[in-house]
Formats: structure tokens, sequence, C-alpha cells
């Protein structure tokens, strides 16, 4: 990790001067400038007191590696199969459990159906994108096929099964994750 060039970047970001910032950390402008461009290396004690002058910490400066990911393949996909109730999940997004919502594309063989959620806090989505579905949720069932989309809360059980011939595919999305 080149961190001078980041300690530029969170500076200019706040449009603060190397003299602005040395001010702010009590440390001189050549000491600022040095570090910025690599020339010298900054004691954990100058480095925690020039983030803090800079308005973030030591975990959060280090924590960023780099920039946010925003377009996933084929090759960043995850997938679980399960034969005994006819699916197949694919995780699209890595490591989304750790974000607000979590997306999954669900495909389902004729007369299977994916594993019960159990009620939780949330919401989701889904959006039929080949085949007919039943919406389990509670005692009710709803029904959806290619090109509908649904939409509930997760305050009961619920599942999807596959109500059609051939498979059904669905991307399906919760917030927060659960799958």
């Amino acid at each position: 990790m080149e961190i001078g060039k980041k300690i530029k970047r969170l500076r200019q970001e706040k449009y603060l001067t190397q003299d602005e910032l040395a001010s702010r950390c009590e440390l001189s402008k050549g000491f600022i400038s040095q570090v910025e461009r690599d020339l010298t290396s900054p004691s954990i004690a100058n480095l925690g007191d020039i983030l803090e002058g800079l308005g973030t910490n030591l975990k959060d400066f280090f924590s960023d590696d780099g920039e946010e990911k925003i377009v996933f393949d084929e090759n960043d996909a995850f997938e679980v199969i399960d034969s005994k109730l006819k699916y197949k999940v694919e995780w699209i997004i890595p490591n989304a459990q750790k974000n607000q919502m979590e997306p999954i594309l669900l495909t389902i063989e004729e007369g299977g159906r994916y594993k019960e959620e159990i009620a939780h806090d949330g919401q989701e989505f889904g959006y039929i994108l080949e085949g007919e579905i039943n919406i389990h949720l509670g005692d009710k069932i709803f029904k959806a096929k290619k090109g509908e989309s649904f939409y509930y809360s997760s305050g009961k059980n619920h599942y999807l099964s596959n109500c059609g011939k051939g498979i059904a595919k669905v991307l399906w999305v919760s917030n927060p994750p659960s799958f």
C-alpha cells in the first residue's frame, strides 16, 4: 500500500493544503510533503495524528484497500446445488452478506422448491426471469410467472416453489442479507 499517495488523495479530497494539514496535526509542511511522496514513513503516532487531521482513523484508512468493485461476472459467482429439493442458488455478488441487500439467482427444476426461510426482519424482492413459481408466505400462496415480480416483508416463514413446466429462474433480493 502506498501510504503517501493515499494520504495525499485524502488531503486533496478535503481541499486542504499541506500547510493546513501540517498545522492540524502539529507537524511540519516538509514532513507532510515527504510522507505524501513516500520519501519517509511516519511513526504510528504521527500517522494517527495525520489521519485525525484528515477526519479518519487507522482502522478505516487501512480497511479501504482500493476501489469498490462495481461490475461482477460469472467468475465472481458462487453456487450451491441441492439435488434433493431440486434447486441451484448462485450468489452473484461475492460477499454480499456484508452489504444491505443480497441478490441471488435461483434456478428451480420442475417440481422443485427452495428451502424454507424462517421469519426475519426485512423485505424481499424477486423478478421471475423464466417459468412460473409459487411464493409461499406463511399460510398463503401467491403465483407469479415470467416477467412478473414480487415484494414482501419477511416477517413470516417463506419459500419459493416451481409450479410450472420446465425450470423456473428468479432474481431474488433480500434486505438485510439472509440467504
